[in-house]
This record gives structure tokens, C-alpha cells and sequence, in this order.
């Protein structure tokens, strides 16, 4: 069996400390048993690892989130990179191609397909591996794991099988789906035996190749590439699942979790504050997330949020948390914070002038042992200034150390990398009449690699 995880998501909910380049799935702010924070990805990708399943599974993502996937989770994780972003059905289809035409997997394997971020236990995973098991002892043609509700929700949808979840049957018949049904629906849903819908179904991948054979899309995955466009921008659940007749669903028991609004999330959370600051006695169910370097201090306020990082901050009752998406609808904000496979790095400061200049300002931290790409830029020029660490800087074809105090010019069209032997920081001042991350025109990506390109060309 394959396991697809779908990795999207715009970060509306969650701002200011999610956007469009760090979605939820990536924010640190779970505890694991050894103490140490981590993201909700990388819960999920170690859950996989502890249940056997990480070593056949990818995660298929925008082309915006693969360096935080690779800071993440590795270098090593099998990424699926979709051309633009468009919806599940398309990536599912390009998934599905992929395993065919890429890594020649059989048209009878399984492919179970699951959301990136869900809050689960362990248990969790058995179901996953009984999805494989529905497939190939039935005549299903999708198989689904149904999460046995605790409470009626407006918040989910809802798959109804045919019998009561109570049948002794080890996969049950559905009989129909309900999406997000007022609560007296959902309660009386429930009491049929209806089960939460988490997102997760499983496919033989022939089922995937052949309907794109029958929409006449290619099933290579470099055409698929170039014909991703052409897809229809809609759910799978809309293409594929409104289509089936056959279909299978094994109930789930467990803790299962959506954790996409900040009242969810710090239902979760172990520490009522992350970074500096201060809840004082007098609060109860108050949380503080501050990503600033700045302190913040929180007095006589319950059931409240309040979430600080460089896009900007928050203070919301966590009732209402959710509206946040509403109201920072119509903002266009480029993000300040973004995490890489090198590193991260924190907008300082940005001014526009008349004449059309721009200056952008940031402090870059490296991770040990990593690098910049050997690359170039068109449209700006660069100062840096080493604050802290130790590195070696590639400039124009020529090494040399980087010490903290070391002031680099790096103008338009110059060939330049770094490379952090310890930890390394340094302020960046970008100066151009286009500052957007797109101005990046990379030669090499690894250190080695850049070292005997640089030896090749003199």
C-alpha cells in the first residue's frame, strides 16, 4: 500500500502566524513526549514512521511549501510538487501518475489517500492499514475511515452507511454522504449511525489511472506536468467519490482532531505561552504565541487568544477566533516570516520610495551544515553582514570565510552562496526596483555540487 498525504492549505485561520508559504500543518506548536515542540506535519510523518508506513508514503504539495516540507521532515521526503495550486482532484490525479509512471507502481497496489495535519493517536494508523484490507476483501471502489462521532457538529460532514456502526460487520456499507448538516440533523445523523468524515479513502490505482484514460489526460506524469491546467480545479469528492456506487467505510474510535482555528488548536497546546511573555494567574484558558522579539504580557483576560509574529498580531476571544479568515479576507500582505530547507528568515523592515525603489530588509538564519543555492539575482542588490556564527561565502567564483562583523556586497548578476559552518546569522539589505522572492535564478543547489561547478567554469 502507498499513502498519499496532501499537504495545502492557505493559513487564513491561524493568522498572523500562518499564511501562504507556512500553512497550519507547519507551525511548531505541539509538545512530543520528549518535551521539545513540533509541527503538526511532523507528528503526522512520525506517527507514519512508528506505524511502518513512512518508508511508502508521499506528500503531494505547491511548489511554495516544499522547502519548509524538506526543513521539516528532510532532504529525503518523496515530494509530489503540483505546478500550481488547484484542488484535490487534480492532485490526487498527479499523485496517482506519479506512482504509475515514475515509480512503476502496480495498477492493483492500494493508495490510501489522507489529509497532512490530522490530530490522531496511534490507533489511527491501524485504520489506515484496514483500508488496504477493505479493497482487496470486497468489491468496493473506495474505502473510507469514519471517525465515531462524540458529539453532534455542524463543523464536519458525514458518511451514513447502510447498518448501524453497532452491526458486527468489519466494513460497512454507505449508503450516502451528508456535508456539514445543522446540528439537530447531524444528532439525528448520529443516532443512525452516522460517522465523521476525516478525509481519508483508499483506491486500487487503476481506478485513478483509468478515468484520466477515459478524460482523455495523459497518465505520464512529465505530460500530466504540462497538462495540469486542463484538469477540472475541483474536489476529488466531487469528481470521483458522487460517482462511485460501491463504496466501504471502517469505523475509527479514536481521538481525532481538526485543528484549524485557534480555539482548536489550543485545546491541544501544553503551554499557555510560547515565546516571550507573560499569562498572568488571573487568566484562565488564555493562551499567548508570540513569535517576536519584543515581550508580551497578558492580565485578567479568559477564553482569549492572542498570537504576535512579524505579519502582525492578534487578540480574539477563541469563540470567534475563527472570523479571522472573514475579516483579513481582502488583505494582500506578503508574508514576513518563511521557513527553508537552509534555514528561516524574518522581514526586519521594507520601505517603498517615490521613484519606485525599494529597500527590504532581514535577518537570514542558516542552519548548520546548510546552503544557499548558488544563484544570482537581476533585479536587486545585496549587503550583508554577518551578526553571528561561522561560514564560507562563494562570491563570483571566489571562497572565502565569513566571520561575525564581515560586510559582503553581492550586486545585481553576481554569482553568490553561503554556507553555515556553525549556526549562522546575518542581516540582509535587499535594494532594487522589484524585491519579490521570484528574482532568484539558481545554478547548483548542493555544496559540492556548487564547489565543482565553480572549479569547472574557473
Amino acid at each position: 500500500m502507498k499513502t498519499v498525504l496532501l499537504s495545502g492549505g492557505s493559513g487564513k485561520r491561524l493568522w498572523p502566524l500562518s499564511n501562504d508559504l507556512r500553512s497550519k500543518q507547519f507551525l511548531p506548536l505541539l509538545k512530543r513526549e520528549d518535551g521539545a515542540n513540533e509541527s503538526m506535519v511532523q507528528r503526522v510523518w512520525r506517527q507514519l514512521a512508528q506505524a511502518g508506513l513512512a518508508g511508502d508514503s508521499y506528500i503531494a504539495t505547491s511548489r511554495s511549501q516544499v522547502e519548509v516540507l524538506q526543513s521539516q521532515l528532510g532532504a529525503a521526503v518523496p515530494i509530489i510538487v503540483e505546478p500550481e495550486r488547484r484542488d484535490t482532484f487534480p492532485a490526487i490525479a498527479l499523485a496517482a501518475v506519479y506512482l504509475y509512471s515514475v515509480v512503476g507502481v502496480s495498477l492493483h497496489e492500494v493508495v490510501t489517500v489522507m489529509p497532512v495535519d490530522p490530530y490522531v493517536d496511534d490507533s489511527f494508523y491501524a485504520s489506515i492499514r484496514k483500508l488496504e484490507e477493505a479493497i482487496q476483501e470486497t468489491d468496493a471502489e473506495l474505502a473510507l475511515i469514519g471517525v465515531v462521532p462524540d458529539q453532534p457538529s455542524e463543523n464536519f460532514g458525514y458518511i451514513v452507511p447502510h447498518e448501524s456502526r453497532n452491526a458486527e460487520h468489519k466494513y460497512q456499507q454507505v449508503n450516502k454522504f451528508k456535508e456539514k448538516p445543522p446540528r439537530e440533523e447531524a444528532a439525528a445523523l448520529i443516532e443512525q449511525g452516522a460517522l465523521w468524515n476525516c478525509g481519508v479513502f483508499a483506491f486500487r490505482l487503476d481506478r485513478i489511472i483509468n478515468l484520466l484514460i477515459s478524460l482523455n489526460l495523459p497518465i505520464s506524469y512529465d505530460e500530466m506536468v504540462k497538462q495540469y491546467r486542463k484538469l477540472p480545479k475541483n474536489s476529488f469528492d466531487y469528481e470521483v467519490v458522487e460517482n462511485l456506487s460501491r463504496m466501504v467505510v471502517t469505523p475509527y474510535q479514536g481521538i481525532w482532531r481538526d485543528l484549524g482555528t485557534w480555539n482548536s488548536l489550543t485545546d491541544e497546546m501544553e503551554d499557555s505561552v510560547i515565546g516571550k511573555g507573560i499569562v498572568t494567574d488571573d487568566c484562565k484558558d488564555t493562551h499567548l504565541i508570540n513569535e517576536l522579539d519584543i515581550p508580551i504580557t497578558v492580565m485578567g483576560l479568559s477564553g482569549i487568544v492572542v498570537a504576535a509574529s512579524p505579519d502582525g498580531i492578534l487578540v480574539s476571544e477563541k469563540s470567534v477566533s475563527s472570523r479571522i479568515k472573514d475579516v483579513n479576507g481582502s488583505q494582500d500582505q506578503r508574508p514576513m516570516f518563511e521557513e527553508r530547507r537552509w534555514g528561516s528568515y524574518k522581514v526586519v523592515d521594507y520601505v517603498k520610495y517615490e521613484d519606485g525603489r525599494e529597500v527590504l530588509t532581514k535577518r537570514i538564519c542558516i542552519a548548520e551544515g546548510k546552503n544557499l543555492s548558488y544563484q544570482y539575482h537581476t533585479r536587486r542588490s545585496e549587503v550583508w553582514t554577518i551578526t553571528s556564527g561561522r561560514g564560507e561565502l562563494i562570491l563570483d567564483g571566489k571562497h572565502r570565510e565569513l566571520l561575525p562583523g564581515d560586510v559582503v556586497l553581492v550586486p545585481a548578476g553576481m554569482m553568490h552562496s553561503v554556507r553555515a559552518v556553525t549556526n549562522l546569522e546575518m542581516i540582509e539589505v535587499q535594494s532594487g526596483q522589484e524585491l519579490v522572492e521570484e528574482d532568484i535564478v539558481r545554478l547548483c543547489m548542493s555544496w559540492e555540487d556548487i564547489l565543482q561547478y565553480v572549479q569547472h567554469i574557473g
